[in-house]
């Protein structure tokens, strides 16, 4: 088990990962086309409007995130998605062409799904640069990677899945993997540690008492969660993942 490593409250969030100790990763094996009515996902996603004036946008401001930011982004609003209103946001691989649509419910019950991802996979949800970004940091959910852009951060989100291209972009390339502050997410971590052998990895953590990053930025705030940031990233001192 990975402890991370700290000398205060305040001291910069990151740990030496062990990848021959991770768990094997879940298989995850999406719908192919949108329950209830074989709609393909990108063209709902095309069809979608904009999250301005819809439930969308007061789900995305409720969580910290400006409307201009998930716009741009390419979030959208679907009031049917799988059966319940959703933001969706396409799915991309390194060409840019879209393989799926991965969708946040607004709202969920005991019992329910919090997302609904739908398409062939092989993607990830870049945010501001995405992965041409210097450094390339990665990141588990779609607000996570939101949370970080609203510091000024660019990311991309994995949500759990993984992309056969990512050796390749990262190869030689400095890698923070901001995966959630528990046990998943530093399996995680090594995880893509090992398969990202010729990429220089590094694990950067929520700060503490917060489990991801839209949780640090809804209860630290934009400006003490960009300054952690600040520090972390721009350390060269940091411990190989």
């Amino acid at each position: 088990m990975h402890r991370r490593q700290r000398t205060g409250d305040n001291a910069p969030a990151m740990h030496r990962c062990q990848p021959t100790r991770a768990n094997p990763p879940a298989t995850i094996i999406d719908p192919l086309t949108l329950p209830h009515t074989g709609q393909d996902p990108a063209d709902r996603l095309a069809l979608a409007p904009r999250l301005a004036g819809t439930p969308g946008q007061a789900y995305v401001e409720q969580r910290g995130i400006s409307l201009s930011l998930a716009e741009a982004a390419g979030l959208r609003f679907d009031a049917d998605w799988g059966g319940r209103a959703a933001v969706i946001v396409g799915v991309h691989d390194s060409a840019g062409r879209c393989t799926s649509v991965h969708g946040r419910y607004l709202s969920t019950l005991r019992g329910q799904d919090k997302m609904l991802t739908v398409g062939p996979g092989g993607g990830a949800i870049a945010v501001g640069a995405g992965w041409h970004a210097e450094p390339l940091v990665l990141v588990e959910g779609l607000f996570d990677a939101l949370s970080l852009a609203q510091c000024g951060y660019s990311a991309v989100a994995t949500i759990g899945r993984w992309a056969p291209w990512w050796p390749a972009i990262s190869a030689q390339r400095e890698v923070w993997l901001g995966f959630d502050g528990n046990r998943p997410g530093d399996e995680e971590a090594a995880r893509c540690a090992l398969r990202l052998p010729q990429a220089r990895t590094r694990r950067l953590l929520p700060p503490a008492r917060c489990k991801d990053w839209n949780t640090a930025l809804l209860k630290l705030g934009r400006s003490e969660l960009a300054q952690s940031l600040r520090e972390q990233l721009g350390r060269s001192d940091t411990t190989p993942a």
